[in-house]
């Protein structure tokens, strides 16, 4: 009888508990743009001041009752930070998603990012669209060595990065994409470094790394270096980079440590190519540089990137590169997105519609989604 009584009462609890999680997400979009899936991120506490929430059994379903991708962004802590969900969404329209507990369905991880000792310590990390890497110090006086960011032109939404690596043949497209990106003794694909007296400073590479977040829908890491001398001042710099889902760009958070009030001057570059046919756009939208590479034989034509989020005090041509200098202050993150795209990837053919992406990509980070928790 006892036995009886205990179970109804977990009965009547039970659906409580259930009910206690039943909420909505209310997305909307301000843009012109329609919004492919984006990821959005909701503090989570804000998802608890409806009542507390059972991380194994949250789903979130659309207006169709399809599951969204979802994940617990946790910033290198243990506890939750943010609540991360992928959406698409029409320009002006305001979805209404529905938070409950149940069965979620696995999703297919789509970001990924890792150190690989195999590899003279290189860093890699990847997403569905496009892979990238910075170099490790086992690297350093090698006669493979150099500077800045390697883009992995990449055609398929399968993680590669652990399965290049352990083939080790990566320079040869095999049907997926390959590594024909020269980096060199130059900042690559939107690396950042100090600019003082018109000439780059280059760090030694990354000497610690943490993962904060590795996927399913964002992966983020911080890489610190060596300080090193820069025009008399000992400099600090510590990279925070994310990649989301369906981006072809990262965000970077580039923070230089330094004493003095006076500002450091530094650099996002963008290697430039001595063969003909290359094209760039720079500050068509304030903030924005595109370089279109000019064809590197059968492998096609990669795209490179960069978005400023400060003021830009000048864009010039520079040690072989297009440089984009901005003012960082002690302590406080210079902010930027860098990236790429592959045209034998199909999404991005032309230097116009890479115009197109990085201005509408700029446009949306103007008017972010807008989520309220209902």
């Amino acid at each position: 009888m006892k036995r009886f009584i205990c179970m109804l009462g977990l009965a009547a609890l039970f659906p409580t508990v259930l009910l206690a999680q039943k909420r909505s997400l209310l997305v909307q979009n301000p843009s012109a743009f329609d919004r492919s899936e984006a990821v959005v991120s909701v503090p989570w506490s804000q998802v608890l001041k409806k009542g507390p929430v059972d991380t194994a059994t949250l789903v979130i379903t659309g207006p169709d009752g399809k599951q969204l991708p979802l994940q617990f962004e946790k910033r290198g802590g243990t506890g939750v930070k943010n609540l991360l969900v992928l959406v698409s969404i029409k320009a002006k329209e305001t979805l209404a998603l529905s938070m409950a507990s149940g069965k979620r369905i696995a999703q297919p991880t789509r970001t990924f990012a890792r150190y690989v000792p195999e590899r003279k310590d290189d860093f890699a990390w990847e997403n569905d669209r496009v892979a990238f890497r910075l170099y490790g110090k086992a690297l350093e006086g090698s006669g493979e060595d150099a500077q800045g960011m390697d883009v992995w032109a990449k055609r398929t939404p399968d993680l590669i990065v652990n399965k290049w690596y352990r083939s080790g043949d990566y320079h040869s497209d095999h049907g997926e994409g390959l590594d024909y990106y020269s980096v060199g003794m130059s900042l690559g694909a939107g690396d950042i470094a100090p600019f003082p007296d018109g000439k780059i400073s280059y760090p030694k590479h990354y000497r610690r790394y943490e993962v904060l977040d590795n996927g399913p829908i964002r992966s983020t890491f911080r890489l610190d270096f060596d300080s090193w001398d820069v025009s008399g001042r000992r400099v600090v710099l510590t990279k925070t980079i994310s990649i989301d889902a369906g981006s072809q760009l990262n965000r970077v958070e580039a923070t230089f440590n330094f004493k003095g009030e006076q500002p450091l001057p530094v650099a996002v570059g963008i290697v430039q190519r001595k063969e003909p046919g290359g094209q760039r756009t720079i500050q068509q939208v304030p903030g924005v540089v595109a370089y279109w590479e000019p064809a590197h034989g059968a492998d096609g034509n990669l795209a490179i990137g960069i978005i400023a989020r400060q003021t830009v005090s000048r864009t010039l041509d520079a040690e072989g590169q297009l440089l984009t200098v901005m003012q960082a202050k002690n302590g406080k993150p210079v902010v930027y997105y860098q990236g790429a795209a592959w045209n034998k990837a199909g999404r991005i053919n032309s230097a116009n519609s890479w115009n197109q992406y990085l201005e509408n990509f700029k446009a949306q980070l103007d008017q972010p989604l807008r989520v309220t928790v209902k």
